[in-house]
């Protein structure tokens, strides 16, 4: 296996760390003010997008750093999952950037899923404005009432009712539901209770102006609602939409629902690994400008070595992230279930404790607004949390593992 870098992914990097260093990380401060000022609390139906995104989309678009994750050359980059990786990595600098280069979830998982698997029309209807970053997107699959850690547990229903599909249930946590250009969710639901157990769920395309579609709140993580995209809560009663919605068969969800999550998994952890290089570089500045006791805070407290465990976190799961990368395209998403399940425990974590020692070292600044480390630490702690909780996906590694030694 080779890891490194193709020559088209090195084009890309260099064209897109040069955007952002003359682009982005400009107007970081200025957009994060701004934003604040536009969307203060969690009534979702005032929130706007600062039209700056707007400018910084069009002159990313101009530039051809445009659904860079997309493996298909036509549409657009044409890159491989390895190849896309260190793209993700740079974007995860900053937090505005993968919406800047149509990269951002949850919108990448939908247009893969409307890719792979979505028909003709489909394409056409909703792929397509996708890609065109005239619209946004968001994935219902998380519920209230049940452990949605075993997915198999979801309780809202799809069901066949003539021409048309009923849907009805509760989803939470669908990230980007208060987006104002959010227009349609992916909804997967139970379809057949008496089926083989991955064949009862199925997803469906349900625009979120479809009577019955009720939105009834943004959820704050750490207190903050993440606007303009939000976390939100969402009730569907008995919503009715054509069965030409249905993407693929019905009972095709899990099936779906797995060439969704491996590649995502990887844009999810390489932008993990983007936010853990930038709160490790703060964490360098920091110590290395602030003086106290007469030497800098890098010299104190052990800080050195806090710096090289950093150091030896972040390259053990980059590496283990090209790895699962690598596996995916080699053999598909469904043969790599170890590795994607390794570096979604390994990625986050190292993430987490990171961001944590770059808080230590800012000291009251560290849980400021200031720096973007409060905002890195919850991106961390979510990741262990969302796409399957770590126990879960521990427990699949121990089953693979475990079943090398039953093949004896």
């Amino acid at each position: 296996m080779d890891f490194n870098p193709s020559a088209k992914t090195l084009d890309y990097r260099q064209r897109l760390i040069a955007f952002m260093r003359e682009h982005i990380e400009p107007i970081e401060a200025q957009y994060h003010k701004e934003n604040r000022r536009l969307n203060a609390d969690g009534n979702w139906r005032t929130w706007q997008v600062p039209p700056m995104v707007a400018e910084l989309k069009a002159k990313a678009r101009a530039a051809g750093l445009w659904n860079l994750f997309l493996p298909d050359s036509e549409l657009a980059a044409g890159l491989t999952t390895l190849e896309y990786a260190p793209l993700a990595e740079v974007m995860g600098h900053n937090l505005l950037a993968p919406e800047i280069f149509n990269c951002n979830a949850p919108d990448t998982g939908n247009m893969e899923v409307l890719y792979h698997f979505g028909n003709a029309q489909q394409q056409q209807q909703w792929l397509t404005p996708l890609l065109n970053g005239e619209i946004r997107s968001v994935f219902c699959m998380t519920e209230p009432d049940v452990a949605s850690s075993d997915a198999t547990n979801m309780q809202a229903r799809i069901v066949a009712d003539g021409d048309e599909v009923v849907i009805s249930g509760r989803k939470w946590w669908s990230t980007g539901l208060g987006h104002p250009q959010a227009k349609f969710a992916i909804v997967m639901g139970l379809t057949d209770p008496e089926a083989e157990k991955h064949r009862r769920h199925s997803m469906v395309l349900v625009p979120l102006d479809t009577p019955g579609v009720t939105i009834e709140r943004m959820l704050p993580a750490f207190g903050d609602y993440d606007a303009p995209y939000g976390h939100g809560e969402v009730l569907f009663d008995q919503v009715r939409v054509p069965a030409s919605n249905v993407i693929g068969d019905l009972g095709d969800g899990f099936k779906i629902a797995q060439g969704r999550l491996g590649p995502g998994r990887i844009h999810h952890c390489m932008r993990a690994l983007g936010a853990a290089e930038r709160a490790l570089q703060l964490f360098v500045h920091r110590g290395q400008d602030r003086i106290a006791f007469g030497r800098s805070l890098l010299q104190l407290g052990g800080n050195m070595e806090r710096l090289a465990d950093m150091r030896i976190a972040i390259d053990q799961a980059r590496l283990l992230t090209f790895y699962a990368a690598w596996k995916i395209d080699q053999v598909g998403a469904m043969k790599a279930l170890a590795e994607i399940s390794s570096i979604k425990v390994a990625v986050p974590k190292a993430l987490q404790m990171v961001v944590d020692e770059a808080i230590q070292i800012f000291g009251g600044a560290g849980m400021s607004q200031d720096v973007p480390l409060t905002a890195l630490f919850a991106m961390a702690r979510a990741l262990r949390i969302v796409d399957g909780p770590d126990q879960v996906h521990r427990a699949t590694i121990a089953k693979v593992e475990l079943a090398k030694y039953r093949e004896r």
